[in-house]
Parts: C-alpha cells; structure tokens; sequence
C-alpha cells in the first residue's frame, strides 16, 4: 500500500520568453523598413496633349540634341558634343541671366547619355527653369 500522495506536477507555459523573441522581431521589422516620402521633390510634369498658354513667353535658349549625339544652341550646331563646349555655347547665348527659359529638344533616338550631359550642363550653370520639348500625339502618329 502507498501511503505518499500523489504528485501531480502543474504544468505552466512561460510566456516571457516568446514576448522577447516578438518584441524583437518587431524592433527589426521597424528599423528594417523602409518608408518612402514621395512629397520632398516637387516636379511640374511636361504635358503634350494641348497647346501651351497664350501667357508664357518664348524660350530664349533651345539646346536641341541630334540622333547622334552633338548638340544645337539656338539652331547653330556646335562643332564637337563635348560638355564644355555646349557650356561655352551656353554663357555666350546666356551671358550672366540664369533665370532665362531653356528647352531642350532631344531626338528620339538620341541616346540617354546625350541628353542627361545636357541637362547636367544647364544644372551646373545655374539654370532653374528647363522645359522638354515634345510633340503631340496626333503629329507624332504619322512620322515612322
């Protein structure tokens, strides 16, 4: 005969332990995200459905870029496509105003270098107001 009681033992689940594994992957999951802020670069975005405002003046500087690469300021082709000489070009049609209106004309085709050495160009310099040139829809159609 056993006269010893019984020994039931409780069972307990600790739930310390799997607090401080959530909490840290939550920490992680915090840091580790990335939140984007599309709101700090205010950019006016070129339209090409209509025609533009009887308001705004004409463009006083046109950089216009060829298929192959070499530059125009004002329909007067440069002699290489090297950025200094389109930046010499620039201060000559320019002289010291920086606020004047620049339209750059890119070709189609024309390779994307070509036009980000272009718009680098006119950045350095101070310009604040350039406008890319498109062409309508219904025009753009017709041409292969």
């Amino acid at each position: 005969m056993n006269l010893k009681p019984r020994r039931t033992e409780d069972v307990d689940i600790t739930l310390i332990s799997f607090i401080d594994v959530v909490l840290v992957l939550v920490v992680f999951l915090m840091l580790s995200s990335h939140f984007t802020d599309e709101g700090r670069v205010k950019i006016q975005l070129p339209s090409a459905a209509g025609a533009p405002p009887a308001g705004q003046k004409t463009d006083a500087i046109v950089v216009a870029v060829t298929q192959s690469g070499s530059y125009s300021v004002n329909e007067k082709e440069l002699i290489n496509s090297s950025p200094e000489t389109l930046r010499a070009a620039l201060i000559k049609v320019a002289g010291e105003d920086r606020t004047a209106r620049v339209t750059l004309r890119a070709d189609g085709r024309a390779t994307h270098q070509s036009v980000i050495t272009a718009m680098d160009v006119l950045g350095r310099l101070g310009f604040t107001e350039i406008n890319v040139a498109t062409v309508k829809e219904d025009s753009a159609a017709g041409q292969p």
